[in-house]
């Protein structure tokens, strides 16, 4: 058996001090491929960014919207009671605040109330910022210079942070689905990963993790993993971030690992815990889709995790069959003879669903109780089940490091991803089997701008994004094939429509 210790004594170290070049001598765990869960948490990346998020405290009002979109898990929150901080540095003491949604309305109920904070951990923060721009108008969270007194500050009130009791379960109300980071339960991602600032995946998987985690307990789960950017930012050698039970396998077959996992572990009278799939787009989508497929039809209980980028995002963005028409992407380039993709995107959800007896969802990390429910649901469900996330690239679609939470909404707004559930359960007939709920303006053809009364449109997400920018001329005309590529994103939405039964509304 791999004992942790030792191979972050005799591995993990020598990596940190930057010796393990000089002589470290192989071992066991290399020749087997094996990594200990959580040694990631041991990784420093406060070398790559010269900012950092500071809490303003007396502006939080306990939200956990950054705590859960960081793709980091930089960003930690806790519930405390007031009697929990009498060790508590002064300095510190203004960190954790009165909120009305764990003080207030605990006073009013006769209840002990508590103290929210939030610590940010200065070795995982890459500086992407999407933590400022998701708290919004609250403005808890400010960027700064970072500076050595900023960041030993920031240490030791995390250290204090880690050493208090963890939040108690009468401040967890499950029906408040962004409250399951606030359990151990449910951070089983400890950041340290070595994904790209501001990665829309590392967001998918955190968020994955903490819904099954919460309501199944941490050791509940394992993961088969395909080859692409999950497995590169969640395997650099010696570095794991996952807690859970995780293996990488080929880029095409993992769903096939899966199923051979799933019969030994039901085998073993293990039919309880539950396994996910995760991969790409490249690899579900494209030269995994016969395995995933089969999968599909195999009537297991087995819950697959795309994390769709729309690109081979692992190899340099090259096209894959969910790259939109019209987009930029490395071997469907835009120049003098080819206007970008030339064929239309296929739509995975849209297929799987298609497959007897198979639960799908569509779903953003924008929209947490939508992500968290559609995970629950997938593995509530006794078969097959399948969610597909939007996973924004900031440098592959030529989005800022910061805009992954903006753009994975805009792309709800504007049909070119519409959230969807498909629960065979519900009924005997598409219509009520398919919800179209958390879509604005589901019966007309797009959403407006309540302010502007414009249509926010497939073109309108196109212009926001880089893939897209050499459809445009100098005055901001879009192509005939951008165009195409509109009423390509408003057929498919049609499609929805009917299935779901709201056409001609």
């Amino acid at each position: 058996m791999l004992e942790k210790n030792k191979f972050i004594e005799n591995v993990v170290c020598p990596y940190n001090a930057q010796t393990a070049s000089e002589g470290l001598p192989a071992d066991e765990a290399l020749a087997r491929s094996l990594v200990p869960p959580g040694t990631a948490e041991l990784r420093d990346f406060s070398y790559v960014s010269s900012e950092l998020p500071i809490f303003i405290s007396d502006k939080c009002v306990g939200c956990m919207a950054c705590v859960i979109e960081c793709p980091d898990t930089a960003l930690l929150a806790k519930v405390v009671k007031e009697k929990d901080l009498s060790a508590c540095p002064t300095e510190q003491k203004e960190l954790y605040v009165k909120t009305t949604k764990y003080w207030t309305s605990y006073e009013k109920k006769g209840l002990e109330p508590g103290l929210f904070t939030i610590s940010i951990d200065p070795t995982k923060c890459k500086g992407c910022g999407e933590c400022v721009l998701v708290c919004g108008e609250h403005a808890a969270l400010k960027m700064v210079q970072k500076d050595e007194k900023l960041v030993e500050d920031t240490k030791n009130g995390l250290k204090f942070f880690k050493s208090l009791p963890p939040t108690s379960k009468e401040f967890i109300n499950e029906k408040l689905l962004v409250d399951f980071m606030l359990s151990p339960d449910a951070l089983l991602y400890t950041g340290g990963a070595g994904s790209c600032m501001g990665c829309g995946e590392g967001t998918a998987l955190r968020m994955m993790l903490a819904a099954s985690g919460f309501v199944y307990g941490p050791h509940s789960l394992g993961i088969v993993a395909s080859t692409g950017c999950n497995t590169v930012f969640g395997s650099t050698y010696p570095y794991n971030p996952f807690l859970v039970s995780w293996t990488n396998s080929l880029f095409e077959n993992s769903c096939a690992v899966a199923m051979g996992i799933r019969a030994r572990w039901d085998q073993m009278g293990l039919q309880k815990k539950k396994i996910w799939v995760v991969g790409g787009d490249g690899a579900l989508f494209d030269i995994g889709f016969q395995s995933l497929s089969r999968m599909l039809m195999s009537g297991m209980d087995i819950n697959v995790l795309v994390l769709d980028t729309q690109v081979y995002s692992n190899t340099g963005g090259q096209a894959s069959t969910a790259t939109f028409l019209s987009q930029n992407a490395k071997m469907a380039t835009h120049g003098e003879y080819f206007p970008g993709k030339k064929e239309y995107r296929k739509e995975l959800s849209n297929i799987a669903l298609m497959h007897a007896g198979v639960f799908v969802s569509q779903t953003v990390c924008s929209f947490p109780n939508h992500f968290y429910s559609a995970i629950m649901q997938a593995n509530e469900y006794p078969g097959p089940a399948l969610v597909n996330v939007y996973a924004p690239c900031p440098p592959e679609h030529g989005i800022a490091d910061n805009a992954a939470f903006d753009q994975s909404k805009l792309a709800v707004m504007s049909r070119t991803f519409p959230l969807m559930v498909y629960d065979p359960r519900k009924g005997s007939r598409f219509k009520e089997r398919l919800s179209l709920k958390g879509n604005p303006h589901a019966d007309q053809d797009w959403y407006h701008h309540p302010t502007t009364k414009e249509a926010v449109d497939f073109i309108s997400f196109a212009r926001t994004e880089g893939r897209f920018a050499k459809q445009f001329d100098k005055a901001g005309t879009p192509s005939l094939v951008l165009q195409k590529a509109q009423a390509e994103r408003l057929e498919n939405w049609h499609l929805l429509q009917e299935l779901a039964g709201l056409a001609g509304r």
